[in-house]
């Protein structure tokens, strides 16, 4: 008696791997994968390139306040600018490491760009953005503009 007929219904019963429902099901997850796109499967805070910065932002009625983790870049590797509606924030992230021991070494480098962009609902005047980087923490503070903050309006809830 073969062995594989001991185990539950995951091989095909004459043994064909490619008809088993242990194939079928990877060939499934293999083309949900190649449809999400390249950046399928890395997990957060990656993209194709290897780094996405983890963004925070918080709104209040006067400001949008932007916190990016950066772990690992040197302020003068980040660019922030201003288009419009949009802030970018572009950067670059460099890393290297060297271990070595008696008779070995071991030098590992690992480089990655990226680019974020944040649409907002008014125009930006990029001389009252301000902007500190510190322990790797990238703060932005965006206030909004007099015209913005007038147009909000509250809209009363009627209940029963």
């Amino acid at each position: 008696m073969a062995q594989h007929a001991f185990l539950p219904s995951l091989f095909s019963p004459r043994g064909d791997w490619s008809r088993s429902p242990l194939a079928t099901l990877q060939g499934e997850i293999d083309r949900l994968f190649q449809a999400m796109g390249p950046s399928a499967g890395l997990g957060a805070g990656r993209d194709a390139l290897g780094f996405s910065p983890s963004l925070d932002i918080a709104e209040s009625a006067d400001a949008i306040d932007i916190t990016a983790e950066l772990p690992g870049c040197d302020p003068k590797d980040v660019e922030i600018s201003a288009a419009g509606r949009a802030l970018m924030l572009r950067g670059e992230k460099k890393s290297e490491s060297e271990r070595s021991g008696k008779d070995w070494q071991v030098t590992e480098r690992s480089y990655g760009t990226f680019q974020r962009t944040i649409p907002v609902s008014f125009d930006i005047d990029a001389a009252t953005v301000e902007a500190r980087f510190e322990k790797g923490v990238l703060t932005i503070h965006l206030p909004k503009p007099p015209e913005a903050v007038a147009e909000r309006k509250t809209i009363p809830i009627q209940g029963p």
